[in-house]
């Protein structure tokens, strides 16, 4: 819960505030930029909502907040039609959970729908109104996790949906012993016909992402758009386990067809295949360099 007393200064005035417990994690922002942005390495208010959209979109990042660092001076009575508003459609049948946690400090959780049964990306909170509107959407077939650093709470989710649970067994601990599907290898497993999980090491030895459809890849924290660059990059600073697996992976996944980024950190990126495919060079390109 956000603290009125630990209200940031650099916030505009009105209702909605970010307190100094903020830490950095940019979800509030690509959630919300006509609300949020960044300031001296914190969220901050820029513009107060002007009318219901921006209202209902701000309430969003407020529960979506890891660490409730989101708060309002008067409590606000609309704060149900935030909860009822996810899963939030991203395009055809792809969700954003909301509801970040702390725990994957603040990773994005992704749904996918579909008549077979559901997919879950990843692990957002487990919280009561996000499992509600999951329960009416089909429930939870699968729990796909790309690795060990957006777990989160899995156990909770698998103990409630009966779901079977996915990730590669370099990305194995104590809190993810139980998972039900442990993948091995480098080699691409299929899931279903549309579904299929690429092993990319790199940022962590296990790491995966999810190919549905050929259009729609799930990238954990692989790959993800800047804002900043304006391109496709991977986080060399939190390269945990080698950077130069990674960019072998980044040239392995240069080789499929997608039109869809959805990463667990970072920015979600759209955009026809060849200027995807353009995009992954760009990439490689500056891993390569970044390595020298």
């Amino acid at each position: 819960m956000a603290h009125l007393n630990l209200r940031r200064p650099e916030n505009t005035e009105g209702d909605f505030y970010v307190d100094t417990t903020c830490i950095d994690c940019d979800t509030c922002r690509w959630m919300t930029p006509q609300v949020f942005h960044r300031v001296d390495d914190m969220s901050a208010v820029h513009h107060q909502p002007a009318n219901e959209t921006e209202r209902l979109a701000a309430l969003q990042a407020l529960l979506s907040c890891p660490t409730s660092s989101i708060g309002t001076v008067e409590k606000p009575k609309d704060i149900k039609l935030g909860q009822e508003s996810f899963p939030i459609l991203v395009t055809e049948n792809i969700y954003h959970c909301g509801y970040h946690s702390e725990k994957s400090y603040g990773a994005a959780s992704y749904l996918i729908q579909q008549p077979e049964g559901n997919i879950l990306v990843d692990s957002p909170r487990f919280t009561p109104p996000l499992v509600k509107r999951i329960e009416e959407m089909g429930g939870i077939k699968y729990m796909y996790l790309t690795h060990r650093d957006d777990v989160a709470d899995h156990q909770k989710f698998a103990e409630h949906f009966q779901c079977q649970r996915i990730l590669h067994v370099d990305e194995i601990s104590t809190g993810t012993r139980n998972v039900e599907i442990q993948l091995s290898g480098a080699e691409p497993f299929t899931l279903q016909p549309d579904v299929l999980i690429i092993p990319v090491p790199g940022h962590t030895k296990g790491h995966t992402v999810l190919l549905y459809k050929n259009k729609f890849l799930f990238t954990g924290d692989h790959l993800a758009w800047s804002e900043t660059q304006q391109q496709l990059i991977a986080f060399h600073n939190v390269c945990w386990y080698s950077w130069a697996e990674q960019i072998k992976s980044m040239r392995r996944l240069a080789d499929y067809s997608f039109e869809w980024v959805l990463p667990g950190h970072g920015r979600r990126f759209h955009a026809d295949v060849d200027t995807m495919r353009q995009q992954m060079h760009k990439c490689i390109e500056l891993m390569v360099d970044e390595s020298q």
